[in-house]
């Protein structure tokens, strides 16, 4: 029987290209979402001034970007790796989610929160009934 995500499951395969490790490329996660600076200070608590992609970029900035980079790579194989599915998904308001598009979750500081929906729905998603 299947219970869904397993311990290893948490990094997803990179199918949409974000880069892992020291190949993470941080810009590509606010060009997906369409994120202002703004957004990112907010989602990474830097200030403003201190948002930049390059090697002097905030530790904690780096590191939630890459957790979001996971999380959309996470959605991204449910879609088959469809980069515009998924960016679409990102960008849609969802009942689900209170009527509030995931992309919107995240600049509002409510990525936590949209982690723990998308684990459940794909660990919902994966489970399947005992075979009697």
């Amino acid at each position: 029987m299947n219970t869904g995500l397993g311990l290893f499951d948490a990094v997803p395969p990179d199918v949409m290209n974000f880069g892992q490790g020291v190949a993470f490329e941080p810009r590509k996660i606010p060009d997906l979402l369409g994120l202002k600076n703004e957004d990112v200070s907010r989602l990474s608590g830097v200030s403003v001034s201190s948002v930049r992609y390059d090697e002097n970029m905030p530790q904690q900035m780096h590191e939630r970007l890459e957790e979001i980079g996971v999380t959309i790579n996470m959605v991204a194989s449910m879609f088959s790796g469809d980069v515009n599915k998924t960016a679409t998904w990102f960008r849609t308001r969802n009942p689900m989610l209170g009527d509030v598009s995931p992309r919107d979750m995240i600049r509002l500081g409510r990525y936590e929160r949209l982690r723990k929906f998308i684990i459940n729905a794909m660990t919902q998603r994966n489970e399947k009934p005992a075979q009697a």
